[in-house]
């Protein structure tokens, strides 16, 4: 029965360093987690067995060999560190390759899956803190050639942890599986030595083998002879560190030793025999070159060195004729050895590729121009190192999303992204972008060629790179349409359905034959219904249904028909309480004659009425 377990199952995942998976359609997405298809392993060995083949010295095995020629070179490396220039070399590629981008993040996720994104950020951002661990990571990748990390992985949770391992200690195992040649395990060889192992013998050392999935190998391929190891950033300046040390070394004791000027003493010894001439000239050059001290404290006579004599001088004794006893100087050696050292240190920086303005020197940058291309070409070397660094970051991230349960398309729905460090670098692709975009528009504009064209030979888009390109443009101008919509009338299409205040909008909520245009009406115009080309409306007139209070403003027509038996209006319209006021009031004599004169009013009031009323019908 299979073994299913999560540990089987990274370890067929990784199994050959490629993992393929389909992301739809016809589409594949490779995770190169090695790096392996950019050079050709197959025909390549590590460049010390390969040198060293049937050697067999003292008894040492190839691999041993091989193994210390790699200390050897770390620690030249380590030493190098300790040299001004190349440290602040690393400096700076673990900076450039670390900056923080406009939004503040080192490390960049792109991915459609929201879920994923969080784990990931949490994975680098949390767990692996990699805004402060990535920094010496980088310098200690460009340092040795090779970082190993050493990822704890838990069943449930994915990676809890992870240990950077000293490249003293680990080793690359490749070719173990005949029908895997891409399998690949890594040896951990843990020594202890001095206060560890104080209870045990002087040196015990054990080894652990640690399969590929368990350890992130990040490795500078830039030369195959190193393989499968990587290239140190400063190896191409090893050799021309060494001899520059030398030189600066020779100049420092010449100028110690030759550049103080000297003088030349020539003591007149008279008539001394010749067997006393070297007892007499010691004597003179002990009185010169020491001078007495009684010491305070103890009252001691003590003879201590004249540290006014401190270079070697010459003594020489002369005998006879007018010469006498006579002092000479003798003039310092010059030393003109600093332009080789300049020569060397310009060797040197140009071996590091980092302009020399990033180091201090200002020497050589005669204008913004060339500081601006050396800073272009710095930028393309942090490119690769960063590009180098994300495959193994990469790698990182699949092993937590594996972990945490996600496969297929799942597995490699995302991207990873450094910040470009130059920002000249990216000014000159903006440019570049401007120019071409002014001169499509320039092209367009004059009709010279079609959209598709410009799309092929200027942008260099293929078929299904246009098509994708008109699609997404059509749905950015229904985002705008939605966009207005939602400002100007409070309306969201995708809601609703329906658009509001547009033309075509307008046109389809109106009657028939509403907005036509009438066939007399100038072209461009708009006409309605109730508002035609013509003779304009006349104003509504008092009387007429038209006017503000209809035809009848004084109630007339209610009042007469207020008193109606007609079951279509009764008697409680509004001027109809008239006649049941009359009866329900018990008036005097008095009260009927103001009646009768009441009456006589209304007779007077209806016959107005009735002209009006034949006023208007004949009218």
């Amino acid at each position: 029965m299979a073994d299913t377990s999560l540990r089987s199952r990274l370890l067929r995942l990784f199994s050959t360093n490629v993992i393929v998976r389909n992301v739809g359609g016809k589409k594949l997405k490779v995770a190169d987690t090695s790096r392996i298809q950019s050079i050709a392993k197959s025909n390549l060995v590590d460049r010390y067995q390969k040198i060293f083949t049937g050697v067999g010295m003292s008894g040492y095995s190839d691999a041993l060999l091989a193994k210390s020629m790699r200390l050897n070179l770390f620690k030249d490396y380590e030493t190098m560190d300790s040299d001004a220039i190349i440290s602040s070399a690393l400096d700076i590629y673990a900076d450039e390759s670390t900056m923080k981008s406009e939004y503040g993040e080192v490390l960049e996720i792109k991915t459609d899956n929201n879920q994923v994104k969080d784990i990931l950020h949490n994975l680098f951002y949390d767990i692996i803190n990699i805004e402060f661990n990535l920094w010496p990571w980088v310098r200690n990748m460009c340092k040795y050639g090779d970082f190993f990390l050493k990822l704890e992985i838990n069943d449930k949770y994915g990676i809890t942890n992870v240990i950077p391992l000293p490249v003293y200690d680990v080793s690359r195992i490749e070719g173990l599986d005949p029908e895997n040649p891409e399998y690949v395990k890594y040896l951990l060889e843990h020594t202890t030595t001095g206060e560890q192992a104080r209870y045990k013998s002087d040196q015990s050392s054990s080894k652990e083998e640690l399969e590929n999935y368990e350890v992130a190998h990040f490795r500078l391929l830039s030369d195959s002879n190193y393989l499968p190891y990587g290239k140190s950033q400063v190896e191409g300046a090893r050799k021309i560190y060494k001899q520059l040390t030398l030189m600066e070394d020779a100049m420092l004791i010449h100028r110690i030793m030759r550049a103080p000027e000297k003088r030349i003493f020539k003591l007149d010894i008279g008539n001394i025999p010749p067997a006393e001439v070297d007892n007499y000239m010691q004597q003179v050059i002990n009185k010169m070159k020491k001078a007495p001290v009684v010491d305070e404290a103890t009252g001691d006579y003590n003879l201590k060195y004249n540290m006014q004599n401190i270079t070697e001088d010459f003594f020489l004794p002369v005998r006879g004729g007018d010469s006498g006893t006579g002092i000479d100087s003798l003039p310092g050696l010059t030393y003109e050895a600093t332009e080789d050292i300049e020569y060397l240190k310009n060797k040197l920086l140009a071996s590091l590729r980092i302009p020399k303005a990033f180091l201090g020197y200002e020497e050589g940058i005669g204008s913004k121009a060339t500081l601006a291309a050396e800073d272009v070409r710095f930028a393309r070397t942090i490119e690769r190192i960063q590009r180098i660094t994300l495959s193994e970051l990469t790698k990182i991230a699949i092993v937590h999303l594996y972990s945490q349960g996600y496969q297929d398309a799942d597995l490699v729905n995302f991207e990873l992204s450094l910040t470009n460090p130059s920002t000249i670098y990216e000014t000159e692709k903006i440019e570049l972008w401007n120019n071409k975009t002014s001169l499509a528009a320039s092209m367009l504009q004059d009709g010279i060629v079609s959209t598709e064209w410009i799309y092929k030979n200027i942008f260099k888009f293929s078929d299904e790179e246009i098509a994708n390109e008109n699609q997404q443009i059509a749905n950015d101008y229904k985002q705008k349409f939605r966009r207005s919509q939602i400002e100007t009338e409070g309306n969201d299409p995708v809601k609703s359905g329906e658009s509001v205040g547009t033309p075509s909008e307008m046109a389809s909520a109106a009657p028939a034959g509403e907005g036509e245009l009438p066939p007399d009406s100038p072209a461009g115009s708009i006409f309605t219904k109730d508002n035609d080309a013509g003779r304009p409306e006349e104003m509504a007139k008092y009387g007429k249904d038209g006017s503000a209070r209809g035809r009848d403003p004084l109630g007339a027509h209610d009042k007469k028909k207020g008193g109606s038996s007609s079951p279509k209006y009764g008697k409680n319209l509004a001027l109809a309480h008239y006649d049941s006021l009359k009866k329900s009031m018990n008036f005097g004599i008095k009260d009927k004659k103001i009646i009768t004169e009441m009456s006589e009013v209304e007779k007077d009031y209806a016959d107005e009425v009735t002209s009006l009323a034949k006023g208007s019908s004949n009218e």
